[in-house]
Order: structure tokens, then sequence, then C-alpha cells
């Protein structure tokens, strides 16, 4: 196949690229700016931003099928840059697919598209999306899933919305260089009382999700229109896991802890701190890092298992024994560096 991949230079996306390439599909690679991981055979690399409507739609002529990881992520920041990239840039992914006829489309969601700060315990996919949002990514995340999923059997076009929650493992960039950073400087403090359980999802089990979906809508099933929760098939205990990410980095355990209320409560007075102050980053504690750090929140993925066959096939234990590896590395390589 012909496959578009947005977010190509991405943590996930390159995961996304890498696969389909090795198996033989043709991919066109979507990203802001090129990255050298990209120089691979089968492999042609288009500069763009996913708010660009017309690079967007052009990216999309002459191929069989897209998978559309891009998106920002977190917890903070500007309406316009969350609604822009999320929501509209979906939207203009959509719009390339039915003009130039392209039959298959893959969203990357998330399982926060569902989350309103109440606890979720092996949810399914029958959960509803929230009346009220505790920041923008999960509320522009579920605008553009909406749209995805109504856009199936419209213009011939088949699409699914896969929703892998707690993506890890090596190269990430952004979930556990800042777990490590918050750590490092004495940030860190356990949330709630230390007992909620969490989905992961090892990042080749997410990637080899997307090209399951992506042959699973060539074929007459149940998969187009419909979401699905993706994870590592068991909870783990949130703290226990951050302690032992924590351990492969060489770093103590989180000794320090504050209750969920306070936390809370310290989140909200900040959020409004930030927003009269008009600050851009990152308030140290939001309502939104709250409920997550100190709830449940783990799913049912039954769906996945049944539909298309999911099975996470590295398991927790070898993904933390690749992530230990690729630390020790990339801690290597920074003393080179400074040397």
């Amino acid at each position: 196949m012909n496959v578009l991949v947005t977010g190509a230079a991405g943590f996930l996306g390159l995961y996304i690229v890498e696969q389909l390439a090795a198996r033989g599909d043709r991919v066109r690679a979507l990203c802001r700016t090129p990255s050298p991981a990209l120089q691979l055979p089968n492999v042609e690399v288009v500069t763009g931003d996913i708010r660009d409507r017309a690079a967007v739609v052009a990216a999309c002529r002459g191929v069989d099928a897209v998978i559309h990881t891009a998106a920002v992520a977190g917890i903070w920041g500007p309406w316009e840059l969350f609604y822009e990239t999320n929501t509209l840039g979906t939207r203009y992914v959509v719009e390339g697919c039915r003009t130039h006829g392209v039959p298959r489309l893959v969203y990357t969601s998330s399982p926060s598209v569902t989350f309103d700060g109440s606890p979720q315990e092996n949810v399914a996919e029958s959960v509803g999306y929230p009346n009220q949002w505790l920041c923008f990514y999960p509320q522009t995340k579920a605008a553009a899933e909406q749209e995805v999923l109504a856009a199936h059997g419209a213009n011939r076009l088949h699409t699914c919305s896969l929703r892998p929650h707690l993506i890890w493992g090596p190269r990430d960039r952004h979930l556990i260089p800042r777990l490590l950073e918050r750590a490092k400087s004495g940030k860190l403090k356990r949330v709630g009382d230390g007992s909620n359980l969490i989905d992961i999802t090892y990042v080749e089990n997410a990637a080899e999700a997307h090209l399951q979906t992506l042959d699973a809508l060539a074929a007459a099933g149940p998969v187009g229109g419909r979401a699905y929760f993706l994870s590592q098939g068991e909870p783990v205990n949130c703290w226990d896991w951050i302690n032992a990410i924590l351990e492969l980095a060489g770093l103590p355990p989180v000794r320090r802890s504050v209750g969920y209320n306070a936390a809370y409560s310290v989140g909200a007075a900040l959020e409004v701190v930030w927003r009269a102050l008009r600050r851009r980053d990152e308030p140290p504690m939001t309502r939104f890092l709250a409920a997550q750090l100190a709830k449940h929140h783990y799913f049912d993925i039954t769906r996945a298992r049944t539909d298309f066959g999911y099975q996470p096939r590295v398991t927790t234990a070898q993904g933390m024994h690749r992530l230990k590896a690729w630390l020790a590395g990339a801690s290597q390589r920074s003393l080179s560096s400074r040397a």
C-alpha cells in the first residue's frame, strides 16, 4: 500500500512508519521538520504543518490509506493551539481523504476523550463523552474523533479511532523525560493514597494496532466507524510503575505525597493565576493532572482483541527491559556529548 502517516517524526508516528516500511508498504511521512530517522527505504518525507489545510489535503493525493497521529498533547496551553492542531488538523485530513478518494483512515485518539475526572475502572467503549472537560487536549481530541467516526461510510471512506493509554518506551521525548526531570528536581510527589491502577501501552504494541486496524478496514467487518481502547491488557499500580521507571534511571523512589483534594484545589487555583497572567508555561499542578495521578483509569480492550486481533506482543516486563537499555544508552550519549 501507499500510506500517509501524519506526525511521522513523532514518538508513535516513527514506530508506525518503521513497521509499515518493514513489511513492504510505501510510506509518505508528513512532518513539520525532517528527521534523519525517516531516511528509510520506501519512505517519502513531506514537510508541512497539520494546521495548513492546503498542505494536508495535498499530502493525501495518491495514497491508499492515512494513519493520522499528528497532534499537540499536554495539560496546558492556549485553546487556539489545541483546536487548530487537533480538531481543525483532523478535519483537513478527512477533507483530504474525501477529495482524493482515499478509502481508509485510522485516527490516533486518546482514552482521555472519555475522562471527566471521575475514576474509570475497566471502562468499555460504550462509555460516552463527558459533559465537562478539565483541559483543552481531551476536549479537542474528542471533537476530532467524533468527526472521524462520523465520516465513516461517506464517499467510500472507512474510518476508525484508536485510544492507546499512556504510550511509553524507548525514544520517548515527553512522558519519560518529563517524569525523570521532575524527579531529579525534587518536584515529583505522589498524589492520593497511591493505590490507583492505570493502563499503559508499550509503543510498539500501539504501532502494531494501527497496522492491524488499517488492514481490517480493507475487509468487511466491524472495525469501520468504531473507537477502540488499547493497553497492555492489565493495569499497573501507577506509583509502583513510576518508581520502577525511576529505578531504571538510577533515581530514588517517590517519598513525598500530597492528598488528592489538596492537589486538586491547588491545581484549580494555579489555573486561575496562570490564566490571569496569560502564562503559556505549564503550571506545576492542574485539576486534570491531579485526577490523572490519583484516580483509577484502566480500560476493557475486549473489543480490540475481538474485532482485529489485537494482542500486546511486547509484555510490560519486556518493555521495561528495553526501556532500561535505552535509558542507559541515552545517559552514555549525554556524558559523551559533554566530554
